[in-house]
């Protein structure tokens, strides 16, 4: 398959850029790693006028830790692959670390970014997820300025995002995990490995010095057109000691935040027993080192 013709813009400027995106409007698409754009342009799903490629700008591939904060800031190109190798992102959020290894293939992470990601706002995919479980935001650039979007109010819908035709994601902040009274988990199955994930779930728990669940965070993904949060299981969960119980409620009660559609790939029915298994283990990978953490702590 080939892509429909289109005009090539190559910008070494942010400025450039939004020059060229306010040039073609919404005609235009930014190019990032390319890794879900390039398939679409094949298959003729999107046919833009131009392509804007973000790979000659400098400065959209940084990380580092806002001191005043204490997020996580990652560039809009920094590569998935160097995220995930990153000892900052190892030491700040190890949770992200654990989902981007979930993301496709080795090659692909190589060339996919973690703004190109968001931006495509897949509602399975792992970023979108842990962007919106981790309470994070987005900065974004126009030519009108710059201006932060909190991840729910950044997913509209399938692969809609509140992103303005002018405008381009710049940087992502996640929330740090350093705390070590708080611990998480996350899981999704497929099926076969590099498979987009027909269920994802992630979980982060704090305990208190009683060993009891202060508060928890709770994100699925493939439960519908975005990826959401399950609060009514978060709150079911807050100032309760973790156990079997507990853990298997807060599971069930997770399945009605989701939206869940069948497909080719799977049943509504089937979609819904997968996530409840998903957020189930998720939460078992977190609870047991969050009390043992809350326990040394002590």
């Amino acid at each position: 398959m080939k892509p429909p013709p289109f005009a090539y813009v190559a910008p070494g400027s942010l400025a450039e850029a939004l020059e060229a995106l306010s040039r073609y409007g919404s005609d235009a698409k930014v190019l990032a790693g390319g890794q879900s754009l390039v398939p679409l342009l094949n298959f003729r799903l999107a046919r833009p006028a131009a392509l804007v490629d973000l790979n000659g700008v400098a400065g959209l591939d940084g990380l580092g830790r806002d001191p005043g904060t204490g997020e996580l800031a990652v560039g809009a190109m920094m590569r998935q692959s160097d995220a995930e190798r990153s000892p900052l992102v190892r030491d700040e959020c190890p949770l992200l670390v654990a989902a981007l290894k979930c993301i496709g293939h080795r090659a692909i992470r190589n060339r996919g970014t973690i703004g190109g990601s968001l931006a495509h706002a897949d509602p399975a995919a792992e970023l979108p997820l842990l962007l919106v479980l981790l309470d994070g935001r987005v900065r974004v650039a126009g030519r009108r300025g710059e201006r932060w979007i909190s991840a729910g109010d950044f997913f509209l819908s399938y692969l809609t995002t509140a992103l303005e035709p002018d405008e381009i994601l710049v940087e992502a902040r996640f929330s740090s995990l350093r705390d070590t009274r708080t611990a998480w988990g996350f899981e999704e199955f497929s099926r076969r490995a590099g498979d987009f994930a027909l269920a994802a779930a992630g979980a982060i728990v704090r305990m208190d010095d009683a060993d009891t669940i202060r508060d928890a965070a709770i994100a699925v993904a493939g439960g519908g057109p975005t990826p959401v949060r399950a609060r009514d299981a978060e709150r079911a969960l807050a100032g309760q000691r973790a156990s079997d119980g507990l853990i298997g409620d807060a599971a069930h009660l997770a399945i009605s935040a989701c939206d869940v559609d069948g497909d080719m790939h799977a049943s509504a029915e089937y979609r819904r027993a997968l996530i409840e298994v998903v957020v189930e283990r998720a939460l078992r990978r977190a609870c047991g080192p969050a009390a043992a953490n809350a326990s040394r702590s002590a």
